[in-house]
């Protein structure tokens, strides 16, 4: 299945955060989170990531400080912010609207577009 350009953009922020918010993370172990955490479906790359961190950082939401990691790579280590953690909330209560109109109006729908139609 692919998701759309926009839908991935919209989810960026509140699944940055929520990443964030498990632990402090490096922009390869955030992609690799989003794709295990999605089964797969999403598949950011480092283009899409790295402005969704700076932009992040920018407004507060996120900090970053370099650190060697063990196999003694120096990393850009990214951690969430008090305020980035009030945001998270604000996202995910916005998000739980949107999910709740959504499987309110696919209950409407009759018959099911999802379902192969009988013949």
């Amino acid at each position: 299945m692919d998701i759309s350009k926009d839908l991935i953009a919209a989810s960026s922020t509140p699944l940055v955060l929520a990443i964030l918010s498990e632990a402090d993370s490096y922009g390869y172990a955030i992609l690799q989170r989003v794709r295990e955490l999605s089964a797969g479906r999403i598949e950011w790359t480092d283009g899409m990531l790295y402005p969704v961190l700076h932009r992040l950082e920018r407004h507060g939401h996120i900090r970053s400080r370099w650190a060697t990691a063990e196999t003694g790579r120096r990393r850009k280590y990214y951690s969430i912010t008090d305020t980035g953690r009030a945001h998270l909330a604000d996202q995910r209560r916005q998000w739980q609207a949107v999910d709740a109109t959504l499987k309110g109006i696919w209950q409407l729908l009759s018959p099911d577009p999802l379902k192969p139609q009988e013949t």
